[in-house]
């Protein structure tokens, strides 16, 4: 039998909320295209959202790289203010023209930035402001919703997102530096509105991108320099629905900084376990924040930090008409609507950089670090009765480190690039539990909780360096290869040379295909391993059928990718891309009891193969998207950590191939939005987009009793949802924006989980239909 997961309800450490800035910066377009000025808000008429080009993003050395602006930069003369903004002798309007060099000198490090870590070869989806703003909630969005419109992107319960058939192996970056992962599990700890621009990146990856790399979430972070203002945000609605958010960026010479910050309080902050409009106990409170200060020391050299962090408390969704399973102290009967579990998730995070630039070279130095913990608290009776276990439970993790990546431009054909990357990690668990004593049978012996205690306390490190060339073989032509070599030390020591190597064709303005292979290595999360739990749970209601413990290892797979991009006519493009993934040490992730975390484990191997296909229409106040993409993901025999599945599920398993329980067949998102009187100050956008699965996997019960392991798909779902913006000129201020937001329109009622399936927990359906109202003003 199948644990119930404990319900949980956190308690809330609030975090100072700084000012959250406003207008979003310029986006990344393609060669010769500029971005629609903006009518609403921060979005523009028409949305940009789709593939950028493989090959198309930063090719080559920067071209332009953070050098001292020249008179066509800045509308200055040689003889001007220098970039360091100071003014050059006898030159009228010199402090306006300092200004001006500083901005051109701060996008000049920018586009340095990003040229040292290029996409090229990989799969890049853009997210615009104006593509932000055209979906529900926009800038509100979790972040999770807005990766949820890119291809192959595959919605979970608890906000998770599976990328190209991987459980999780997301890697989230802040103006090019990884971000370690932490222990939150409900919590976005990143959120939409501190990105200037984001983009999804996938597939055959340059060598830069380590460690995890199902997909790469790259966060352009907002600035003050070009963000400058104040504004606030309100939203009210369904569930009780209460998020305000606030931001605040300026620029002061050589210095740029922003804030931003959002409270969120609602009824549904976790799946309803029930197909009923309203959960039972599923109240939310979250806080989060984040600062950002940058520093031009000279026309060669820039410093920036990037500081946040989140603070939330969910109480856990309770399910009606469960059966306790025990007696306890003489009570055999419990209402589960009752139960009161809660758990409390919080993180911190810090980055400081130091960007340089010499002559032909470029290069970043990073250090970073991330503190994050969880605490489950009980139904100490009702865990109890139901579960066999009332665990209090606490998890930290502290990962630190530094990165370096640089990138030399060695001759007109060759580019190279170099970089490492060293993380320490602390990650410590401890567990006070009640449980009851049983026999060998499994009876119980008595109705008296016992109590226990279990933990552990890991460091691991991680090691990573890479090198690799991008030769410009003809104008049309471009190969970047190379190799990084990545070692992981915690519960297991193992390493990997990965060689890395895609090919770029781009024959005219209309084409672009690429080709590429990529060796993986991705060791397991230090968080999710070394479970001590086994032995000290033996002889109670607790202790797992298997007592079979084997190490969780680190997943080595061979990746190919191949796609192509047509560009017909202006402001329209078409994409197609194929994948193929041959794993071994798979790593899956599965959430068995309480606290409600995930444990990691592994296939001994596992193939995972897919097609996308995109599309994407941008012109005047139009702007349509669409995508679809199929997948297939399996794997055979599980080979650690085996402690977690039946004696039943194992056997099966190890001689079949199964589908992954995150397996969705079919995933698919369009839209479209249209902007009434663009160039006015009561600019009206509309806009709708609907998000579609074939559902997650599920075990098929066979007519014999015995059941196969995700052996069968949930039904097909379709959402639906619409959204409104009206502009509002307010005299004295930068104007207002009005907009109404209906998630889930019609609302329908769909399963994203059953309550079966390998490493599954309880029942969880998507959210109902939900109104939503948004008041945003700029000052």
């Amino acid at each position: 039998m199948r644990r119930r997961p404990a319900r949980t309800w956190r308690n809330g450490t609030a975090i100072v909320l700084g000012a959250l800035f406003a207008t979003p910066a310029v986006a990344q377009t393609p060669p010769n295209a500029s971005p629609a000025p903006s009518p609403l808000g921060s979005s523009a008429g028409a949305s940009t959202m789709g593939v950028t080009a493989p090959g198309t993003a930063a090719p080559g050395a920067p071209a332009a790289g953070p050098a001292a602006p020249d008179a066509s930069a800045t509308g200055t003369s040689p003889t001007g203010p220098s970039a360091t903004g100071a003014p050059g002798a006898g030159t009228p309007g010199s402090a306006a023209d300092a200004l001006s060099a500083i901005t051109v000198t701060a996008k000049r490090f920018d586009e340095a930035r990003s040229s040292i870590q290029p996409s090229l070869g990989a799969s890049k989806y853009e997210f615009t402001p104006e593509s932000v703003e055209a979906i529900p909630q926009g800038q509100n969005a979790p972040l999770n919703q807005v990766l949820l419109r890119a291809p192959s992107v595959v919605q979970d319960s608890f906000g998770q997102i599976h990328v190209r058939g991987d459980h999780g192996n997301v890697q989230y970056r802040l103006d090019g530096v990884q971000l370690p992962e932490g222990l939150s599990l409900f919590t976005n700890a990143l959120l939409t509105q501190y990105a200037a621009n984001m983009a999804l990146i996938d597939g055959a990856l340059p060598a830069q991108y380590g460690f995890r790399t199902a997909g790469i979430v790259d966060i352009t972070v907002k600035s003050g320099r070009t963000d400058p203002g104040a504004e606030g945000w309100m939203t009210l609605g369904s569930y009780n629905w209460q998020q305000p958010s606030a931001s605040y960026g300026g620029a002061s010479g050589k210095y740029d900084y922003f804030v931003t910050g959002q409270f969120l309080h609602n009824a549904i902050g976790i799946e309803n376990p029930t197909s009923s409009s309203w959960p039972i106990h599923d109240a939310t409170d979250q806080w989060h924040a984040l600062g950002k200060l940058s520093a031009i020391v000279d026309e060669d050299t820039r410093l920036s930090f990037i500081f946040g962090g989140s603070n939330a408390r969910f109480q856990i969704p309770n399910s009606p008409g469960q059966t306790p399973q025990y007696t306890v102290n003489g009570i055999s009967s419990f209402n589960s609507l009752l139960l009161d579990e809660r758990q409390w998730e919080q993180t911190y995070f810090g980055i400081a950089s130091l960007q340089k630039h010499y002559g032909t070279a470029d290069f970043q130095l990073s250090a970073f670090a991330r503190y994050s913990g969880l605490a489950f608290q009980p139904d100490t009776t009702g865990d109890l009765m139901f579960n066999g276990i009332s665990p209090w439970a606490t998890r930290t993790d502290l990962a630190a480190g530094f990165q370096g990546d640089g990138s030399w431009k060695v001759s007109p054909s060759h580019t190279l690039r170099a970089g490492f990357l060293v993380q320490r990690e602390h990650a410590t668990s401890l567990t006070n539990a009640q449980v009851l004593p049983v026999d060998s049978t499994g009876a119980t012996t008595s109705d008296t909780p016992m109590g226990i205690t279990y933990g552990s306390d890991l460091v691991g490190w991680m090691y990573g360096v890479y090198l690799q060339d991008e030769w410009k073989l003809s104008p049309t032509v471009t190969l970047n290869y190379g190799a990084r070599f990545d070692a992981y030390s915690a519960t297991v020591a193992e390493n990997q040379l990965s060689p890395r190597i895609n090919a770029v064709w781009e024959p005219n303005k209309f084409l672009t295909a690429h080709l590429g292979y990529a060796r993986y290595f991705t060791p397991p999360p230090l968080s999710q391993v070394g479970n001590t739990a086994i032995a000290v749970t033996a002889g109670t209601t607790a202790a797992p059928a298997l007592t079979q413990n084997s190490p969780v290892r680190a997943e080595r797979a061979n990746y190919f990718d191949a796609g192509f991009e047509v560009r017909p006519m202006e402001g329209l493009k078409f994409g197609f891309d194929a994948y193929y993934k041959i794993a071994q040490n798979l790593l899956d992730e599965g959430q068995f009891g309480a606290p409600i975390i995930l444990t990691s484990f592994n296939y001994a191997n596992a193939k995972v193969k897919g097609v996308e296909l995109t599309g994407s229409y941008d012109s005047g106040p139009w702007s349509v998207y669409g995508n679809v993409a199929w997948m297939d993901a399996q794997g055979t025999n599980i080979n650690s950590a085996q402690y977690n599945f039946s004696a039943a599920d194992l056997a099966y398993i190890a001689q079949n191939y199964i589908y992954l329980d995150h397996n969705q067949s079919v995933t698919g998102s369009a839209g479209v939005a249209y902007t009434f009187n663009p160039d006015s100050e009561w600019a009206t956008r509309v806009s709708s987009d609907v998000l579609l699965g074939s559902g997650l996997r599920s075990d098929l019960t066979l007519p014999s009793g015995s059941s196969i392991p995700n052996g069968r798909a949930l039904p097909y779902y379709a959402v639906v949802n619409l959204s409104a913006a009206q502009k509002l000129p307010i005299k004295g201020t930068r104007g207002a924006t009005v907009r109404l937001d209906i998630l889930n329109l019609f609302d329908s009622s769909y399963q994203i989980r059953d309550g079966t399936g390998v490493g599954v927990g309880a029942p969880q359906y998507g959210l109902r239909r939900t109104f939503l109202v948004t008041l945003a003003q700029k000052f």
